[in-house]
């Protein structure tokens, strides 16, 4: 059964298991929570149970719809092979959209329009049931919102939408108004070290994942966890540094993409949280300067995400890591 492989999240799984056997699966959910707890194997596990060909109430996991639900094309755009499980997200149809659709900042109106509104207005393929899954779905712009609305409001039968979102606050109300919502908490320290296990990777990578699998698996990847120690020393020798210049030089060689900066950044917060949390008892006064700089850089992780330049967002970290 598909949502046998979601740990860590009862309470969700139950709310959707109960909506399935019960034949009252709501026509646009919202899950929310934190990155890489779950949420996406969530949707598509809802997916699987809905275009099931078995028509087993919480899928079969088994058949032809199943299996293409989860399978994913070799080429781009990568989106699931089963023609009514429909995935949208910023960049996901680059090339295939046209040069106006502009996405470097948010899912555009054009993918809406194509994807969406234009899949959305015809029967499911196969006839069971037709389900988009919007990642990110914080990203979408406001044109693109707002194009969405009726279709949320008044899907044709048997179509459904996920929206998953760590930032649901950055969703317009009216999308929200429009979506159920299904909360997913951080997984337990538990979870995370039996994912690690399972995969045969270090454990101790799980202490600094804030309950995030995605997070954890990367930590524990080596390449990965290679350029994070690199980022880390490098920020901590720059805000060490005797002048400014080594500091602003640092901001200036950093990525100017967005997701790949959010990742390093993201990096160097977990490095002073773990900081704080070993010099709490020792080095009460250090403890506190590293839970200060941990709030400056989740400040420019906020920054980056509402589309302030990356350069300008690292710069003024970086001021404000060597004043605190």
């Amino acid at each position: 059964m598909p949502f046998d492989h979601i740990f860590g999240q009862e309470t969700a799984v139950q709310t959707l298991v109960r909506a399935l056997e019960g034949d009252r699966v709501h026509h646009a959910y919202r899950f929310e929570g934190p990155p890489g707890v779950g949420k996406e194997l969530a949707a598509f596990a809802l997916a699987q149970a809905l275009v099931c060909e078995a028509q087993a109430a919480l899928g079969c996991g088994a058949c032809s719809a199943c299996k293409r639900a989860v399978t994913f094309a070799d080429t781009e755009p990568r989106v699931p092979l089963h023609p009514d499980v429909v995935v949208v997200q910023r960049g996901l149809y680059k090339g295939m959209l046209g040069a106006g659709a502009g996405e470097a900042t948010g899912i555009s109106i054009e993918q809406i329009r194509r994807v969406v509104l234009g899949r959305g207005g015809f029967t499911p393929h196969e006839g069971r049931a037709l389900v988009f899954i919007v990642r990110g779905a914080e990203e979408l712009t406001v044109q693109a919102a707002n194009a969405l609305l009726k279709t949320l409001e008044e899907p044709r039968p048997r179509t459904h939408f996920v929206l998953l979102t760590s930032r649901p606050n950055r969703l317009l109300d009216t999308i929200r108004s429009r979506t159920l919502p299904v909360r997913f908490a951080p997984l337990p320290d538990a979870v995370i070290e039996r994912i690690l296990a399972d995969r045969g990777l270090d454990k101790d990578a799980g202490r600094l994942a804030q309950g995030s699998a995605e997070a954890a698996l990367e930590l524990a990847d080596a390449e990965h966890k290679a350029a994070r120690d690199a980022f880390v020393a490098g920020a901590r020798q720059a805000i060490d540094a005797p002048n400014l210049a080594q500091a602003l030089a640092f901001a200036d060689s950093r990525s100017k993409d967005r997701d790949d900066l959010r990742a390093e950044l993201a990096f160097l917060s977990q490095a002073f949280a773990d900081d704080a949390r070993t010099l709490a008892t020792s080095e009460p006064k250090a403890a506190e300067r590293r839970a200060k700089q941990y709030a400056v850089v989740l400040k420019a992780i906020d920054d980056v995400e509402r589309n302030v330049q990356p350069a300008l967002a690292v710069e003024a970290m970086m001021v404000r890591l060597r004043s605190s």
